[in-house]
């Protein structure tokens, strides 16, 4: 009776440690949106301060899955391959730091709930995902965003972005570093945007002003 309960403990012990062995833990990625660079002359600002409110998304982003789409009508995601730091709150940290060093504005932050500003910037990640086509593969990345004075709720400025980039190879930090690249591209061309269309519309009244 011994030797038989001791040969099913060893056995067992046998099994759990086989099953150990095929545990699989999950990997964590962050977008990699670098600081734009620091500009010596910066003109001066033309507006108050402005405050950048979190980016929403789709809710599969509040997840924390990298997700993916095998068809154009399927979403799926890798369970073992997950965001360490929510995108939306990555996206607008680079909004921010983006308008900060164009210096449109006197002062920028990211809305905490707390304060007050003259201009609100909100926006949206539309998408984020990796896509599927047979062998091919690509990442697509879409924001869209628009600047808002507070005091009269007018919309001074809109902007929409998308890009699609192909994947010569297909393995996920390749992937999440392709995404990092075309938020960094997207964020300082909506920032341009929003400095072009501001600056058009100052110098415009500033001319009727003149004028009168």
């Amino acid at each position: 009776m011994r030797k038989s309960r001791l040969v099913l403990v060893i056995a067992a012990l046998a099994v759990l440690n086989a099953c150990a062995g095929k545990v699989r833990y999950a990997s964590y990625y962050v977008l990699n949106v670098p600081p734009p660079p620091t500009v010596a002359d910066r003109p001066k600002p033309i507006l108050g301060s402005v405050a950048v409110r979190e980016f929403t998304g789709p809710e599969f982003l509040r997840e924390g899955a990298i997700a993916y789409r095998p068809s154009p009508e399927q979403l799926d995601f890798y369970s073992y391959h997950r965001w360490a730091e929510d995108p939306r709150r990555v996206v607008t940290a680079a909004m921010a730091r983006e308008m900060q060093a164009r210096g449109l504005f006197q002062s920028v932050y990211v809305f905490d709930g707390r304060g007050s500003s003259e201009y609100l910037v909100t926006g949206t990640i539309d998408h984020l995902e990796e896509v599927d086509r047979g062998r091919n593969v690509s990442i697509e990345v879409a924001l869209s965003a628009r600047l808002i004075n507070v005091r009269t709720s007018e919309v001074l400025w809109q902007g929409a972005l998308s890009k699609r980039a192909k994947l010569e190879q297909h393995s996920l930090p390749g992937i999440v570093a392709e995404m990092s690249n075309e938020v960094s591209g997207i964020v300082e061309c909506l920032v341009s945007s929003m400095q072009e269309r501001v600056s058009h519309s100052t110098l415009s009244l500033n001319r009727r002003n003149t004028e009168q």
